[in-house]
């Protein structure tokens, strides 16, 4: 320390301390003197001493103006020593780099004027310093004092000139650097290092693209930031990077398909758009490395197909679209059980094209990959049957393709139909609500017979009376007004003469007799009128009631409808239809006069000829009952004597099927009275209500049939 008091005079040192700047800065022109003078001869020990000196008692000294003429000091030197600073930058640089932290604004200005000098001198052997003086410059880039900020900028571009001719940078100890700041939210330093990135990419030598996973997300995550400018930075280094991509033989799709994935959920619209954007490049430009990425991306892809911005929908849908066609294979790690897993979520959207473009992909596994598929119907079956109950019709019906396509398997279909007899139960409205529309797209889609035979197995066994009784209610209207049945309807009409039409019938009676309106309708769509006539004598009180008359209204105005033009057409042959005219009656006289139904089965009735009548044949339908004649042969609707030819009606007992009707009823009987009794019990502790008269509901039942009729027809 002495030899450096002995070649720097004591004045210079005073001077180098001194609050006035020009005092400081001619001692920093003696000191450059005094460095060079011993650089040239050799003597680096005072060197070495001098800025010693400079660094301990100036640089690191408490009083603010030593610490600014150690720095111009320090910088002076290092001007002094030209091309042998290189061997003394350890000495140097440290103590400048330290006083960037400087409480005093002014000084941590000096030192950005001293580093700038010293970089000029040294340049490529500065690079040494990268790390320092970047994490440096990075703070600095956000200071509070704007002269600091500007004279920090000045460096940096300095720098940034140093390390683009540099063949020393290392961009490997470099990125983890840069990967730390990446998620600063302060806008200076976003500023900042945006501009290094798209410097150091420009360096041809600099392979930054190797390294973009690393910063990818940070570079997202500046896409929301609230200035224009750092968003169009942001935007501008991305589309760079999209093009190097897509010229590049080799990039690592993986790593940066999870970033995107997660940037595509962005509550910001731009970040959301860039990110679909880069993911529909990928999709197109990844192949077969992103074949283990397919889910995730999937799942990035379903929510933007029902984005507010058009311009993001139109990208998840051509995104999409890509990614569908694109034959992955489960031995080539695409994975079945992740996209589903995937659709399954995406069915709770809120918005109904996400719903039915997660339906679309789980119709596509099910065509391509239908075994794997059916190994994890376990976890999407739930949710499958619950989607019948969207508000969407569309849904509604791609979710009933699935299950078509899945039902294909006889255990699946029971299933099936197991299934979704339960949710009806359950849900009663879903059954009011999508019931039709459900059974008559399964009757299209499967064998509506099959449907109808699983359906009546099913209730026919059911616990729940009042359930068995609404939904073979709503079964036997489908049946007898939609379009999809018309087949059904064709065997049941030959029931008295094909083998198969009557096996049917037989299958769907006992289901159909928890409804004396059903079992009435199914008998008259049978052509199987002495039954119906049987069953209508058969009714008794508790019959007869409000949902009774309700469905006999529906009835009556269905007659009217085309599907029973047949029976309408019957009626010309009163002699030959006799038990057809009877069953009629009877109904007419279960209705109430007032009606709007009474009135128009009695104007219907009020047409049928009278010239027709056989009196014997007259005598024996109105004689009773229809099944035994006190020994007489009986005779058929066509009015002929059965002769035991053959005809399928001699297999059929139809005592045995009333006494059957009647023992169902009976339980209904027996249930509506314990219901009844419960309701008078609860009434008697809660206090007595006036009693409310039985009316029936005709207008709204009007406008219920009117539309059935409607759909019936087709």
């Amino acid at each position: 320390m002495a030899d450096a008091h002995s070649v720097v005079p004591a004045s210079v040192l005073r001077n180098l301390s001194d609050k006035l700047y020009e005092k400081r800065k001619n001692a920093a022109l003696e000191v450059e003197g005094i460095v060079k003078q011993l650089a040239a001869l050799g003597d680096h020990e005072k060197i070495s001493a001098v800025i010693s000196l400079l660094t301990t008692e100036y640089t690191y000294s408490p009083q603010a103006n030593h610490r600014k003429g150690g720095l111009i000091g320090l910088a002076a030197a290092t001007v002094g020593l030209t091309s042998e600073a290189s061997q003394h930058l350890e000495q140097i640089v440290p103590p400048v780099l330290n006083s960037f932290s400087d409480q005093d604004s002014r000084v941590r200005y000096y030192a950005c004027e001293a580093l700038y000098n010293i970089a000029k001198v040294v340049r490529g052997d500065f690079i040494m310093f990268f790390n320092q003086i970047f994490d440096a410059l990075c703070k600095l880039s956000a200071d509070s004092a704007a002269n600091v900020q500007s004279a920090a900028h000045l460096l940096d571009r300095l720098v940034k000139d140093i390390v683009t001719e540099s063949d020393q940078f290392s961009i490997e100890e470099f990125i983890p650097l840069l990967r730390e700041r990446m998620n600063v939210l302060n806008p200076y330093v976003r500023q900042f290092l945006v501009g290094w990135i798209t410097v150091l990419d420009s360096v041809p030598d600099i392979d930054m693209l190797g390294f973009l996973p690393d910063f990818l997300d940070g570079l997202f995550n500046m896409l929301s930031d609230s200035s224009h400018e750092i968003r169009q930075q942001a935007d501008s280094a991305l589309s760079e990077f999209l093009q190097e991509i897509k010229n590049s033989p080799s990039v690592d799709y993986g790593r940066m398909a999870e970033i995107l994935v997660q940037r595509a959920a962005s509550p910001d619209e731009f970040t959301r758009l860039t990110a679909m954007t880069w993911i529909n490049e990928f999709v197109k430009l990844g192949g077969d490395q992103l074949v283990p990425y397919y889910a995730d991306i999937l799942g990035a892809i379903l929510p933007c197909m029902s984005d507010k911005e058009e311009k993001i929908r139109g990208f998840a849908r051509e995104t999409n679209e890509e990614l569908r066609s694109v034959k992955g294979e489960p031995e080539e790690a695409f994975n079945v059980g992740a996209i589903l897993s995937i659709a399954r979520r995406q069915l709770d959207s809120e918005w109904e094209a996400t719903r039915i473009e997660a339906l679309h992909w789980i119709s596509t596994l099910l065509d391509r990959h239908r075994s794997e598929v059916l190994c994890f119907l376990n976890d999407i079956f739930d949710t499958l049957l619950k989607a019948l109950a969207d508000s969407s019709d569309e849904v509604v019906l791609l979710v009933l393709d699935i299950h078509a396509c899945i039902a294909q398997d006889p255990q699946h279909f029971s299933q099936l139909v197991v299934f979704l007899v339960q949710n009806f139960r359950i849900d009663h409205s879903l059954l009011e609500r999508r019931g039709a529309l459900i059974i008559r797209r399964l009757c299209d889609l499967l064998d509506a017979e099959r449907v109808y035979r699983e359906l009546s197995s099913i209730l026919e066994g059911e616990a729940d009376l009042e359930f068995a009784s609404i939904m073979v209610q709503a079964l036997n209207l489908i049946l007898l007004t939609s379009s999809e049945l018309s087949e059904i309807r064709k065997l049941l009409k030959q029931s008295l003469a094909n083998a198969a039409g009557k096996d049917l019938f037989v299958a769907l009676y006992a289901s159909w007799s928890h409804s004396p309106m059903a079992i009435i309708s199914l008998c008259l769509l049978a052509q199987m009128y002495p039954h119906a006539s049987a069953v209508i004598q058969s009714l008794v009180e508790e019959d007869i009631n409000v949902k009774f008359l309700v469905q006999l209204d529906k009835l009556i105005r269905l007659l009217e409808t085309p599907i029973f033009a047949y029976l309408r057409l019957q009626l010309l042959e009163p002699g030959r239809y006799v038990w057809l005219l009877k069953a009629l009656y009877g109904l007419l006289m279960l209705l109430p006069q007032q009606s709007a139904a009474f009135k128009i089965l009695q104007t219907r009735l009020k047409t049928v000829p009278s010239y027709s009548f056989n009196g014997d044949q007259l005598k024996h339908a109105l004689s009773g009952n229809p099944y035994f004649h006190h020994g007489a042969p009986q005779i058929s609707e066509d009015g002929n004597k059965n002769l035991n030819n053959g005809n399928v009606q001699n297999d059929i007992n139809f005592t045995s099927w009333l006494e059957q009707f009647e023992q169902i009823q009976r339980q209904h009987h027996l249930l509506a009275k314990s219901q009844a009794q419960s309701r008078n019990n609860s009434l008697l502790k809660d206090g007595p209500k006036a009693e409310e008269p039985l009316q029936l509901p005709t207008s709204n039942t009007n406008r219920a049939v009117s539309r059935s009729s409607k759909r019936g027809p087709g």
